[in-house]
């Protein structure tokens, strides 16, 4: 079962946060639509910034709790590394 790590930013270099799905599609709905009350509900995380897609959830899961140990820097580059123009890359989900 594939699994996804997401960042998703509130705008370039803003508040970001970083979990993990087994849909992304689905999730990033959920994100952006404020279904869950939370941390990106309360501070507008909403922005799809980056994602990697993993063949295995269980190493979707390591890879995201690897990311959150970093340094905010070593987040931010890993971000512009794939967008540095830190747009919404959604539109990349139409097909998963």
């Amino acid at each position: 079962m594939k699994g996804y790590v997401y960042i998703l930013a509130s705008k370039r270099n803003g508040t970001i946060y970083t979990g993990v799905t087994r849909d992304l599609p689905g999730r990033l709905f959920e994100h952006q639509n404020n279904l869950t009350p939370g941390f990106t509900s309360r501070y507008g995380v909403k922005t799809l910034v980056w994602f990697e897609e993993h063949d295995l959830l269980i190493d979707a899961i390591q890879r995201e709790k690897s990311i959150k140990k970093y340094p905010r820097r070593w987040k931010l580059n890993l971000i512009e590394a794939m967008n540095p123009e830190w747009a919404d890359i959604s539109h990349y989900l139409h097909g998963l």
